[in-house]
């Protein structure tokens, strides 16, 4: 195995590996719903995410129908994220193809606060007597 290069994000709010801390996706960008369920509880579907491989295409036969999915690892610890849609079969479901569903349970939220230096106090910030 030859060395692995994470990509590190930058803004204010991702999602990181729960376990090893790598940074997954973008918080606002990239979410495109965070109303799916999985097995264990609350998922959410990515448009895009990094620091990860997958396994094998398989097929799995879910509550919205049969697709063919591969699972999502974590690049640096190996922990299993989720997975990816790579084909559905009901035509409804097409727009999942190529999106990522990453379990709740195993990602976290960083959320960093950035100091505006640069800002100054408005008409309302100003204590008036």
């Amino acid at each position: 195995m030859g060395r692995v290069f994470l990509v590190e994000l930058e803004g204010t709010s991702f999602y990181k590996c729960r376990f090893c801390h790598s940074h997954l996706a973008l918080a606002g960008a990239n979410v495109l719903s965070w109303s799916f369920n999985c097995r264990r509880g609350r998922a959410y579907l990515f448009s895009k995410v990094v620091n990860i491989t997958v396994g094998p295409q398989e097929e799995k036969l879910m509550i919205t129908g049969m697709h063919t999915v591969e699972e999502v690892f974590c690049c640096c610890c190996g922990q299993i994220l989720g997975w990816k849609y790579v084909f559905a079969h009901d035509k409804n479901q097409k727009y999942k193809e190529g999106k990522f569903v990453l379990e709740r349970w195993r990602i976290e939220e960083e959320v960093s606060e950035e100091v505006n230096f640069d800002a100054r106090p408005g008409p309302i910030d100003v204590n008036t007597p």
